[in-house]
């Protein structure tokens, strides 16, 4: 239960049904991996999607993992990727030996740079990972055409981006692969818990066949093979069933909750206007081919205020608030696996002066104001 003065900076939502489905499933004796509510939810991505499989894995970092499975990785093959992201993007391809290349990004959705992409391909260019940072897409039409151009893989990061669409596409579903999460964090949740998207039809058996740890399982129970076998390598990947009903409580109802996070984030974009007029901040900037899910609302503080002075404001007035990436390729590991395309300069600049503010389903207009008043405060 929430203390009523408190402000937290995420609040896992509940629909109601999680429970008992949870329920169901025990009582239906199914509790490991791809039961009947796994199922469903795989036929719900699939079919809100397009993509040509969808599989539930017990996280977003496990699909990631997948595709750089999938695209044999191999030491020495280069990924190119934004270094604002999460460390999930670069760490799934180094543990195949990959290298990291990070891209700067762009000063308005601070999405990867699709204009700085070509000059980093070089020989050992193997993919792109394109991040949808919040929720709002990358400029994918252009991604796409360079990677056919020059060969390469799309591997969509979309953890933050379920019910997004770029273009009336849904990200996830327009590279080769995509990828979610069902994270607390996330907009539709399980706990722990995200989802490949497969889009390429060749990839999509030997993905079966990776998620079942590297085994032709998923055809033996299809009646298509008399026994089953290790064919390759791969790993367990699946999410228990329990996590799979959870998750599809969720899914349910992810057009209402999709609604409510998006009344929540035009509160918060309105109420901000007059700070940003007075060039204080600058609120988030989503392109008009892009329908975002209101994952996150952050503020680009200008240059000249102290982060931390704001961020210390919130917490003692007990309202939880964060900055959020710190760029990988300032990072002791992104130094050491990966490598710099250019200065990144606008990478280093915005994440600096970045801050998020309270988002979550059942967040108040009157703890809106309280956090817009707080924030007026402490840049004034």
């Amino acid at each position: 239960m929430l203390e009523e003065k408190k402000i937290p900076f995420n609040w896992p939502y509940m629909t109601g049904k999680e429970l008992y489905y949870i329920a169901e499933a025990h009582f239906n004796g199914r509790l490991a991996g791809d039961g009947p509510f796994t199922k469903r939810c795989h036929r719900w991505l699939e079919e809100r999607t397009g993509c040509n499989k969808g599989l539930l894995t017990h996280s977003c970092t496990a699909a990631l993992e997948m595709a750089a499975l999938l695209l044999d990785i191999q030491p020495g093959d280069e990924i190119i990727m934004p270094s604002y992201t999460f460390v999930s993007t670069a760490n799934a391809f180094v543990l195949r030996g990959g290298v990291p290349v990070f891209v700067d990004i762009r000063e308005d959705s601070l999405n990867l740079d699709e204009r700085l992409i070509e000059s980093a391909i070089t020989p050992r260019t193997r993919a792109i990972a394109p991040v949808h940072y919040a929720g709002v897409a990358c400029e994918m039409d252009t991604i796409m055409i360079m990677a056919r151009e020059h060969g390469l893989k799309v591997v969509e990061d979309a953890a933050q981006g379920v019910m997004s669409t770029y273009k009336g596409r849904p990200l996830g579903s327009i590279g080769d692969l995509g990828v979610y999460s069902f994270h607390e964090t996330k907009n539709l949740i399980s706990g722990e818990g995200g989802a490949l998207l497969v889009n390429s039809p060749d990839m999509s058996l030997r993905a079966e066949i990776i998620r079942e740890k590297g085994t032709d399982r998923s055809r033996f129970f299809r009646g298509e093979v008399d026994k089953y076998t290790w064919q390759e390598v791969g790993s367990s990947f699946l999410p228990g069933e329990l996590i799979a009903a959870f998750l599809w409580a969720q899914l349910e109802e992810a057009d209402r909750i999709t609604k409510e996070r998006l009344a929540s984030w035009q509160r918060y974009h309105e109420f901000l206007e007059p700070l940003e007029a007075k060039g204080i901040l600058r609120r988030p900037i989503v392109p008009g081919d892009c329908q975002h899910n209101a994952h996150m609302y952050y503020v680009l503080l200008a240059p000249e205020i102290n982060r931390q002075e704001v961020l210390d404001s919130f917490k003692r007035n007990e309202i939880w608030s964060v900055f959020h990436y710190v760029p990988l390729h300032s990072s002791p590991a992104g130094k050491r696996y990966g490598r710099s395309h250019g200065d990144l300069d606008v990478t280093t600049r915005l994440s600096e002066r970045l801050v998020r503010l309270p988002m979550w389903v059942g967040l108040t207009n009157e703890q809106q104001e309280r956090v817009v008043e707080v924030l007026s405060e402490a840049v004034s």
